[in-house]
């Protein structure tokens, strides 16, 4: 007989994610395995080849002459209003007039077959008229092309600090773009019902702006159209926005045709038209004295939109928001542009442009770091926030949650920086082809939307005579464990354990009103949110358990799968039971608002975030000063958690951030031609991270004892995001690699990617003195 095992309820415990069987064995169900009603129909999409280019004319004739085409739409199709912007009017699901980039949709087709829907596709006629395109920062700079206002964040007189400064350095650095590469790629299926209703299930963060647009498209209430997603494979920001477009226009078809239609994106299509990680263009001025520390900054982040603003405005803004890191600087301005190119509009990816102004900043202070030959880590330490001074960030935000210097010290000490350090320098000192670097990096993390209306949740929570639960929420499970972690808190609160707890699919019909999946906030406003409908529930138990057993209803406690009224207790399911007999409501939704943020967008001042999250790692990685090739060898992460919902997930994200962001930084290179055509647009031209490419030396540990001060979901801290930045490290160790090649205070000057092409570029400006 098997002994009895301990109830896993959740909060803190290392559950496995609740999909994971599913996952390796292949029966979870994706979008794409769902099966279709007989009548549907497949779809495929018209892309533009040009940059910039009038539409004369959209011929479909031949296309609905193959056998099996049962409808086609252009924008002139389009029954309600051709725009499905996020934040700004004017961004059409198909263009109209004017194809604005290579790829962008233009029409499309469906058929009784996927084939007959490609077939007919590649036969529609389009009269192209070229225009001039803008495809480049540089470019879009000089004609003053822009997507939305510039936006500045000032602190301070930077002017005057900068002239008066004993020291002054500038520079300019660029970081490039990133493909989701999501597993499963961009898909839809649309259901049309009675009275014109529409059932969409969409791969998407964000069931309620895929509701919208698709009305918006259709001219539709939002009542009539409901969107569900069980899973993705994947996100990364990727289907926040564009996810909506692929749904619209599903949904345009199925609508035309009267039959549900499917549009699934190949990979090529999937990264010709929908937008990827923004490239910035960074260029400083800063002010400092002979100790490294920081008295003045002029700083201007130039971000490529792409051709519309979609997300780039809120992008921008976070990337401002972060461009201080962990660094007090007294006199600063910081101007934001989001500039307008004849590209695939860019979008939200991990981060959300924190990683770009970290990348800004961490640039800087090795430049500083070098010219002045300190090392980076004493430079770093003379400018880091303080605890009762020198802690208000730029935009006017106190830092009161500061233990970067804490989690710096921890990470030195368990890896003995000091001899890690001279073992890389003896090695260099002996080899005079392969270099090794060594960096470390901190990470200070802000969490919440940058738009305070956005932190918000909703949750539903059933409680059965069973005692089982249902739960249902506004997040989005794209593989991150989202369901599992907020099931937990659910266990936690009925004190069950979590196997009793059912999450379903998200569904715009359940909770309504949803913000995105997105800003690491997921568990903190969904969990919150469910916390808060279980112990509405739970408090309605209560009441019956006291009068039941005649004792004060501070005297009833919830443990171990059962309900205590001093000596006696019932199971959970016979207290559920016991209440639906007595006509006591076992079902409540629950809210969540986040508290204490505001943000004022005109002048970039406010606090915008709830509380920070803190990281730091150190990476060790190998080049070859002939090839440029590089290896990362051993990285080493602590990450800040405060009390994690499950440190088994909050560990995958951890690794698997910090992977994603070593391709940012080091091989997923973003190429396009001359014509503004992407020529990466597949796996054998785009590299991502494989298995290889992961360090041989890798550990991660959460931080202990380090809740969060915060009332945040069990005093547990956000995980998604903030260890992207910890790849930053690696970026840096190459910079410390090919600095080894010349002379001390040799500035390294390297973009990312650091593709070999780009680390032998650098060796070479080393070696040749600058």
């Amino acid at each position: 007989m098997n002994a009895p095992t301990s109830p896993r309820r959740g909060a803190h415990a290392s559950v496995r994610h609740d999909s994971a069987a599913g996952h390796v064995s292949g029966r979870a169900v994706y979008l794409d395995d769902m099966p279709l009603p007989t009548n549907a129909l497949h779809a495929a999409l018209v892309l533009s080849p040009h940059a910039h280019a009038r539409i004369r004319a959209i011929d479909l004739a031949a296309a609905l002459e193959v056998p099996g085409v049962v409808a086609a739409v252009t924008a002139g199709d389009i029954p309600g209003v051709n725009d499905i912007g996020p934040i700004l009017k004017g961004e059409p699901a198909l263009a109209e007039g004017v194809a604005e980039y290579a790829g962008h949709p233009v029409a499309a087709i469906a058929a009784e077959t996927l084939e007959a829907a490609r077939e007919a596709a590649a036969l529609v006629a389009v009269d192209w008229e070229e225009l001039p395109a803008v495809l480049s920062v540089e470019e879009a700079l000089a004609a003053e092309s822009f997507v939305a206002p510039p936006q500045v964040m000032a602190r301070g007189n930077p002017e005057a600090a900068l002239g008066l400064a004993p020291l002054r350095l500038s520079g300019e650095v660029r970081c490039g773009g990133q493909d989701h590469f999501y597993l499963e790629g961009q898909i839809a299926i649309a259901v049309p019902g009675e009275d014109r209703d529409m059932q969409v299930y969409s791969s998407t963060q964000h069931p309620t702006e895929v509701q919208h647009g698709v009305a918006h498209l259709l001219g539709l209430p939002f009542a009539q159209v409901t969107v569900e997603v069980r899973r993705m494979g994947g996100a990364f920001g990727g289907k926040e926005s564009q996810a909506t477009i692929i749904a619209g226009i599903a949904a345009l078809l199925a609508w035309k045709a009267g039959r549900p239609v499917k549009l699934r994106l190949p990979r090529d299509d999937d990264m010709l038209a929908t937008g990827k990680r923004h490239p910035f263009l960074i260029r400083y001025d800063v002010g400092l004295d002979a100790d490294g520390r920081l008295l003045a900054l002029d700083l201007v982040l130039a971000g490529d939109a792409g051709n519309i603003a979609d997300l780039t405005p809120a992008v921008v803004a976070r990337a401002l928001c972060h461009s201080d890191n962990c660094y007090w600087i007294p006199d600063i301005r910081v101007t934001g542009l989001a500039c307008k190119t004849n590209k695939v509009s860019n979008t939200a990816f991990r981060g959300f442009g924190g990683p770009q102004g970290m990348f800004a900043i961490e640039a800087i202070l090795d430049d500083v770091a070098r010219h002045l030959k300190l090392p980076l880590d004493t430079v770093r330490a003379r400018n880091f926030y303080g605890v009762e001074a020198n802690n208000v960030t730029p935009y006017g935000m106190t830092v009161e949650d500061n233990i970067i210097e804490r989690v710096t010290g921890e990470l030195a000490r368990s890896v003995d920086l000091p001899g890690w350090r001279a073992a890389v320098d003896a090695f260099n000192a002996s080899s005079p082809v392969v270099k090794k670097g060594l960096a470390t990096v901190p990470v200070k993390f802000g969490i919440s939307f940058n738009l305070p209306t956005l932190n918000q949740a909703g949750a539903l929570v059933h409680v059965y005579t069973d005692g089982s639960v249902h739960l249902n929420h506004g997040g989005t499970e794209m593989g991150q464990g989202l369901f599992v972690k907020v099931a937990q808190v659910v266990a936690e609160a009925f004190k069950i354990d979590v196997d009793r707890v059912r999450v379903s699919a998200t569904s715009t019909a359940k909770v309504p009103n949803t913000s995105a999946t997105a800003a690491s906030s997921g568990s903190d406003l969904n969990g919150m949110a469910a916390l808060a409908a279980a112990e509405t529930i739970r408090g309605r138990m209560v009441e019956v358990m006291a009068e039941r057993f005649g004792v004060p209803a501070g005297e009833v406690t919830f443990d171990d799968g059962r309900v205590f009224a001093r000596n006696e207790s019932l199971s959970f399911g016979e207290l559920a039971q016991l209440c639906w007999s007595r006509r006591v409501s076992l079902s409540s939704t629950g809210f969540y608002r986040t508290p204490k943020i505001h943000w004022d967008a005109a002048t970039c001042t406010g606090r915008p975030f709830f509380y920070f999250t803190y990281g730091a790692a150190a990476a060790e990685v190998a080049i070859d000063t002939l090839t440029g090739e590089l290896r990362v060898l051993r990285a080493e992460l602590l990450q800040d958690c405060g009390n994690s919902l499950n440190p088994a997930i909050d560990r995958g994200q951890i690794e698997g951030a910090f992977v994603q962001g070593m391709g940012w930084l080091t091989s997923e290179e973003l190429w396009w031609d001359d014509r503004g055509r992407l020529g990466t647009h597949g796996p054998s031209t785009y590299k991502i991270p494989g298995s290889r490419d992961v360090p041989p030396v890798f550990n991660t540990r959460l931080l202990a004892d380090a809740p969060n001060r915060e009332a945040t979901v069990m005093r547990s801290k956000a995980v998604g995001e903030p260890p992207l930045m910890l790849a930053l490290s690696v970026w840096l160790a190459i910079r410390d690699a090919v600095a080894s090649v010349g002379p001390p205070g040799a500035k390294v000057e390297l973009d990312a990617p650091a593709t070999p092409t780009r680390v032998l570029a650098a060796v070479e400006r080393v070696r040749g003195g600058g």
